[in-house]
């Protein structure tokens, strides 16, 4: 019998599943005296149990391919897959590939196991997650971790834009008694003048992106900082700033392109064709990476009752109501946009015949429909009004 063995065998044998990750201890002293003696104690039982649950094998080491699946059971692809050999390496004190239990627990003592929990918990709330490797299988180059490096600040940083825009148009009317109680509603405003798509002066081309930073009413303001900060930030984790940032934008044109097509007389504001963007996104990435995902049915389905639910209730206020404002082509050119660019754009974990076919159809649709969109602008003005240069 090796010494590792009959270390296994002097710490005894304990149930496996008595305890999980989140009970591993974050800060540990050695105390004195016989509180500091208990606490051990209790610390080493504690990390034998979760030793005896990763050891798969029952051989009484945890491997490397061990260690990475006790690192991913907490970690919602928060972790590096290099992560576990570099660990694997500085605590194998004996250099065999593996580590006993006084490794493990001397590994414990000397790092910090904070696992972000929020975070991980809302990513697998948000993002659905990839299935269950298991225990002896290599991670490779499988993109598959979120990372928080860089922070996911882009859309928060257009959102913290768009209500200084919108602050802005409001101290500019705080004193007019006309907009009392009508908080943010004129698009008089400074930044409303400047940014807002006006059908009249669509030489100022910058109108056609810059309309995402005004928004109507607090509500209109909220609500859509709220869905995409929520969808945003999720996208981002896992796919990086500049992907989201491309679907984000893509549905902002696209939304006022659509507008312009369509209802040529028709003022645009809000950032709802980059909202609607995010949302088919999500289904973009779960169609491109569907067998990758647990749960990818389910999340499925409620993106897509959320898309048919509002486009179908903008449409009916749209026809039923004669005042109704809300620009429903708008949602659908940004949703469209959205999951064209999406399956264009964000990462696809594994790659299928079909899936490159699938890649190409997209690319070659958004961009079709866009470079039709802008040969429609430059060569039939008489479709549009007439351009007032005042």
């Amino acid at each position: 019998m090796s010494l590792k063995q009959r270390q296994r065998d002097v710490e005894g044998d304990v149930p496996p599943d008595s305890i999980s990750m989140e009970e591993m201890p974050l800060n540990r002293t050695n105390g004195g005296g016989i509180n500091g003696i208990g606490e051990q104690a209790e610390d080493r039982r504690r990390m034998r149990l979760i030793f005896d649950k990763y050891d798969s094998d029952g051989d009484g080491l945890i491997s490397t391919p061990e260690l990475k699946a006790l690192i991913a059971s907490a970690n919602c692809r928060d972790m590096p897959p290099h992560m576990a050999e570099q660990i694997m390496r500085r605590s194998d004190e004996d250099h065999d590939g593996s580590l006993d239990f006084e490794e493990f627990y001397a590994m414990s003592l000397r790092n910090r196991w904070i696992m972000r929990r929020v975070v991980a918990r809302y990513c697998r709330y948000v993002v659905a997650p990839p299935k269950p490797k298991t225990p002896d299988e290599v991670d490779g180059e499988y993109e598959r971790q979120m990372s928080l490096c860089p922070p996911p600040l882009t859309m928060i940083i257009f959102s913290i834009v768009e209500i200084i825009a919108f602050l802005v148009d409001v101290i500019h009317f705080q004193d007019d008694p006309e907009y009392e109680g009508n908080i943010g509603e004129s698009i008089n405003g400074p930044a409303a003048t400047l940014c807002i798509y006006n059908p009249y002066k669509r030489y100022e081309a910058w109108r056609f992106a810059s309309y995402m930073f005004v928004h109507v009413g607090l509500r209109h303001l909220v609500m859509n900082l709220i869905i995409q900060i929520f969808l945003g930030v999720a996208l981002e984790l896992v796919h990086s700033w500049w992907r989201v940032s491309l679907v984000y934008l893509a549905g902002v044109l696209a939304g006022s392109m659509g507008t312009s097509l369509s209802s040529p007389r028709t003022f645009l504001a809000g950032a709802s064709g980059g909202v609607y963007a995010l949302i088919t996104a999500h289904v973009a990435t779960i169609i491109m990476n569907y067998s990758e995902m647990e749960y990818a049915i389910v999340q499925l389905f409620i993106f897509l009752v959320v898309i048919f639910a509002d486009l179908g209730g903008s449409i009916y206020h749209h026809l039923t109501d004669e005042y109704d404002r809300i620009g429903y082509v708008a949602h659908l050119s940004g949703a469209v946009a959205g999951l064209l660019v999406g399956i264009g754009v964000l990462r696809n974990l594994e790659k299928r015949p079909w899936e490159r076919i699938l890649w190409w159809i997209a690319v070659i649709v958004y961009f079709a429909l866009m470079f039709t969109g802008i040969l429609v602008h430059i060569f039939l003005p008489d479709y549009f009004p007439k351009p007032a240069y005042n």
